[in-house]
């Protein structure tokens, strides 16, 4: 394996490329500027944006290779590693970025949101591909970005800029929201084996083995990130999987209270619970009633 190379701030970054530095905290990006470079992996230490405006082959984003076709818009948090080994060779880059690192989102609205743009945590292969009005819209909010930038800092800089990273985020969402409808088909096969994993965890002996069903093992199953089965679930049923998950729990809950004579912690230890009174407590919110209300009424 080649070395990662560690870029910690947005001006390590900027001297890899041999790019300036306009403010220590943000960046953006015009690779048709940039000369050709060598292939190295990078670990980040800020937010980065990427939009690929030609298709660049595989590239190894994590543990994985990805195919990137033109288009597609790639978001990487602090942590990250993205890039091929050296093998050599140089490439030319086509495409954009927007660079920027914590610091500058401290005491901003936009801070205060990070956690909303859940596709920073998105697995490389669920990237968005945007359409060419999105990509425009995209461009002109970086223009924007780097118009600021190049007036100078000065003690708006921060609201600016940040603002307009926040709108072009939101954007963002919206690009993901129309991705999400536009693959309806395949998003409904999800949900199908979503429901196909959610009954065979408890056919077996998963729940004594295992405990409780939880949302990171059928996003493995499925293999997808969680944020992205997370964001997908919640778009097409209006329900997030953790309450798919409840809901099947209070289902075969119900199904043992009416068909044995189980006690109520002999159901809640079958089906995964560590504690009876955690089932007693999602039973009677999805409900209204106990377990042992539910049984007399049954």
């Amino acid at each position: 394996m080649g070395i990662i190379l560690n870029m910690d701030s947005v001006g390590d970054y900027n001297s890899f490329l041999g790019q300036e530095t306009l403010h220590p905290l943000v960046s953006v990006v015009d690779f048709s500027r940039v000369p050709p470079l060598r292939h190295v992996r990078k670990a980040y230490g800020f937010y980065a944006v990427f939009l690929k405006d030609l298709k660049c082959g595989d590239l190894r984003y994590g543990r994985h290779y990805y195919d990137y076709q033109e288009g597609t818009l790639v978001f990487v948090s602090p942590g990250q590693v993205l890039g091929n080994d050296d093998n050599g060779e140089y490439f030319r880059v086509e495409g954009h970025a927007l660079l920027f690192h914590p610091d500058l989102l401290r005491g901003t609205s936009l801070g205060r949101r990070m956690k909303d743009y859940t596709f920073f945590s998105y697995d490389a292969s669920e990237s968005l591909h945007m359409s060419e009005r999105e990509r425009n819209l995209f461009l002109n909010g970086l223009t924007e970005i780097r118009e600021e930038l190049e007036r100078g800092v000065d003690r708006h800089t921060k609201s600016i800029v940040t603002a307009n990273i926040e709108v072009l985020l939101n954007h963002c969402m919206r690009f993901y929201d129309r991705q999400f409808i536009t693959r309806e088909n395949v998003n409904r096969d999800v949900l199908t084996e979503f429901e196909r994993l959610l009954d065979s965890y408890f056919e077996g002996d998963k729940p004594q083995e295992w405990g409780l069903p939880y949302v990171q093992y059928f996003a493995d199953e499925l293999h997808l990130s969680a944020n992205y089965f997370g964001d997908l679930v919640k778009k097409e049923t209006g329900k997030t999987p953790q309450e798919h998950i409840h809901i099947k729990l209070v289902d075969k809950a119900k199904e043992l209270l009416c068909a044995t004579n189980k006690s109520v912690s002999e159901i809640a230890y079958e089906l995964g619970f560590k504690y009876p009174h955690h089932l007693s407590r999602m039973f009677k919110k999805n409900t209204g009633y106990s377990p042992n209300e539910f049984r007399l009424s049954a």
